[in-house]
């Protein structure tokens, strides 16, 4: 079953350029990793630091081993650094499980 994974970021306005480019390269990655549907990135209108990506992926373990990946754990840990903070995780599957 797919699932869509909500990535929330803060990103100071001085980092902002900086962080484009890391999402860049972030996306262009993930587009080759297996199970890697859809992505899209989004800025809020009433909050313009905070970003939202939305990637949808075929399974759970699929969207996990990207996020255990090696080569997005090194992204991560710029992102990371320029926020100063931390990136917000959620996952949502299709319909209802029972």
């Amino acid at each position: 079953m797919s699932v869509k994974v909500l990535i929330t970021r803060t990103v100071p306005r001085d980092k902002g350029r900086q962080m484009l480019e890391l999402f860049r390269e972030m996306r262009s990655l993930a587009t080759g990793q297996p199970g890697y549907i859809s992505g899209e990135t989004m800025k809020s209108n009433d909050r313009p630091d905070v970003f939202l990506v939305i990637s949808t992926w075929e399974s759970e373990t699929d969207w996990e081993k990207w996020l255990l990946s090696k080569e997005r754990q090194t992204i991560q840990e710029k992102m990371d650094a320029l926020l100063g903070g931390k990136t917000h995780y959620e996952m949502f599957h299709y319909g209802l499980r029972t």
